[in-house]
């Protein structure tokens, strides 16, 4: 279960370790997907636009946990790579510490700001409703949320990305499971939804939790451990409040997209609510090897082997390119398919959008397969701000030209589409020639 990142061969090393955290953050979208299956096939097509749209807003509040819980994850790796268990031990404490507050005051702030978030999406008013009992429901899983990403992270620090894995897929399966009792059994509609995602995600959390402290004691602060030291703090806020700007930057876009979308009526949410999830499973993968590649860059830059990590570059490129390209054939050719999983043959105008959507953005995911691995890569030295740049180049243009494109009625909707692939090529380039110039001087 554990893979030590700065000895062996390169690919087999990444792909080894990628592999497990693929096939986990594959089965973690099934909380949500799952709601929408169930819920588009269940309970029809105003509820699947309340449940799909809770997706974009309950992304945006999680990346912020994620964000910072994947910036200690590299002060974790690079303590580790130097063999620096003090530190470790310490810097494991002052990050739970700090992200523990942060998810219980985001928490509060949602449970006090619902009506006008709902507000601020521009819901209509014929699932204003409904969404608000999800969320309701669905906002108590937060904190699990936190446990979950923490303990992955902590564990992946060192290596081991099987035992999260293992974890996610006894919850996954439990969601499913609950999924259908409480919705399709107990006709508890959406509520009976989010309340199985809930009860879901603290199996995975708290359970992850408890292994941890069973069987990982090297990992357990102790007393002595359990104090402030002002420069570890700073690093691990440098790098993790950096990497939850980004990650919080990149899904407020989405959300302002989604308010975008929402403007366009219940049609076009439903088609963009089930789209965006067939759009994540597709290029998932691709993100979660850009955090793989990220562990390892992180782990042989505080062992000080530099010529590994360029060696690590140019598998990493070669790997996510050929893989980016085979998915984009999948999704193009079969997304009339895919949407079919989720909406009935009847709802002609769902699919049609669907299929565009899936169509015009697919057709690009070797473009951000790319720039996952200059946020991983970035994260890993020590220069998190320049992902947060690379993320505003993308999401500012993607934002921008939805809204502009979308505007003129010979665009429409596809607007919005066409606006994400331009985006990514943008801060590609842009990361791109920043890693030429700084090439010398990091590596």
């Amino acid at each position: 279960m554990h893979h030590d990142l700065t000895n062996g061969n390169i690919t087999r090393s990444l792909l080894w370790f990628a592999f497990p955290i693929m096939v986990g953050n594959l089965l973690q979208q099934f909380y949500n997907v799952v709601d929408t299956l169930i819920v588009g096939q269940f309970l029809g097509k105003d509820a699947l636009a309340a449940v799909g749209s809770s997706y974009s807003l309950m992304t945006f509040l999680t990346s912020i946990l994620l964000g910072l819980c994947m910036g200690s994850g590299v002060a974790f790796s690079i303590y580790y790579g130097k063999k620096d268990s003090v530190r470790l031990k310490n810097s494991i404490f002052l990050a739970f510490c700090m992200i523990g507050g942060i998810a219980l005051l985001i928490t509060a702030i949602v449970f006090a700001g619902i009506d006008p978030i709902l507000c601020l999406l521009q819901v209509p008013t014929d699932i204003y409703g409904v969404m608000r009992e999800y969320l309701w429901m669905i906002f108590w899983g937060i904190l699990a949320t936190f446990l979950y990403n923490f303990f992955s992270c902590l564990l992946r620090a060192e290596g081991n990305s099987v035992v999260p894995l293992v974890f996610l897929g006894i919850s996954a399966v439990l969601n499913i499971g609950l999924d259908l009792l409480f919705v399709v059994v107990l006709k508890r509609g959406v509520q009976g939804a989010a309340e199985a995602t809930v009860i879901s995600q603290y199996v995975s959390g708290a359970g992850l939790l408890i292994y941890t402290l069973l069987f990982f004691r090297e990992f357990c602060p102790r007393r002595e451990d359990m104090r402030w030291r002002q420069e570890i703090l700073k690093e691990i806020l440098h790098l993790s409040s950096m990497t939850c700007i980004q990650q919080s930057v990149m899904n407020f876009g989405i959300l302002m997209v989604q308010g975008l979308v929402n403007s366009f009526g219940s049609v076009v949410m439903a088609a963009f609510s089930v789209a965006v999830k067939i759009d994540s499973f597709a290029y998932m993968p691709v993100q979660d090897f850009g955090n793989a590649f990220s562990t390892f860059v992180a782990q042989n830059y505080g062992a000080g082997k530099k010529e590994r990590i360029r060696e690590g570059i140019r598998s990493a490129v070669r790997t996510s390119f050929l893989f980016s390209v085979g998915v984009s054939a999948l999704v193009v050719l079969f997304a009339k398919p895919l949407m079919l999983i989720f909406v009935k043959p009847e709802e002609v105008e769902i699919l049609n959008v669907g299929i565009r959507y899936l169509r015009i953005e697919g057709s690009f995911y070797c473009l951000i397969g790319f720039l996952f691995l200059l946020y991983g890569y970035f994260r890993a030295v020590k220069r998190p701000g320049i992902s947060l740049v690379l993320t505003v180049i993308s999401l500012g243009t993607r934002v921008a030209l939805a809204y502009i494109l979308s505007a003129n009625i010979a665009i429409g909707v596809d607007g919005i589409w066409a606006a994400v692939p331009i985006g990514w090529f943008l801060a590609d380039a842009a990361g791109y020639l920043y890693y030429r110039r700084e090439k010398k001087k990091t590596l």
